[in-house]
């Protein structure tokens, strides 16, 4: 699997990992007094989100991104939903990737 799709998957692994976490497990939390949801969803997109962060650095090095494109998607990471924004344009990466490959 090559780097950008491996940061497609965690990406969008991660994000939905975040909207769980604050769309079902922090209600669950505060509403039913079940911190146990926070724990286990928390525990989980905290190590997708490590992973996200290494994937992005393989990303980030192999393809010699600029910084400030690395930090963007850094921090699309910790807004809800701003992984699947990422995650359009890295498809778009792929997409022209392939498309050089079959001109060249």
């Amino acid at each position: 699997m090559s780097a950008l799709r491996a940061l497609r998957l965690v990406g969008f692994l991660e994000g939905l990992s975040f909207l769980v976490l604050l769309g079902v497990a922090m209600p669950l939390k505060y509403l039913f007094e079940l911190p146990i949801a926070v724990r286990i969803v928390g525990s989980a997109h905290g190590l997708l989100f490590l992973l996200f962060v290494g994937a992005l650095i393989r990303v980030a090095s192999e393809r010699d991104w600029p910084h400030r494109r690395s930090l963007a998607a850094l921090v699309a990471s910790l807004v809800p939903f701003g992984t699947f924004v990422l995650d359009r344009a890295l498809k778009r990466e792929i997409e022209g990737d392939a498309q050089a490959a079959g001109e060249g």
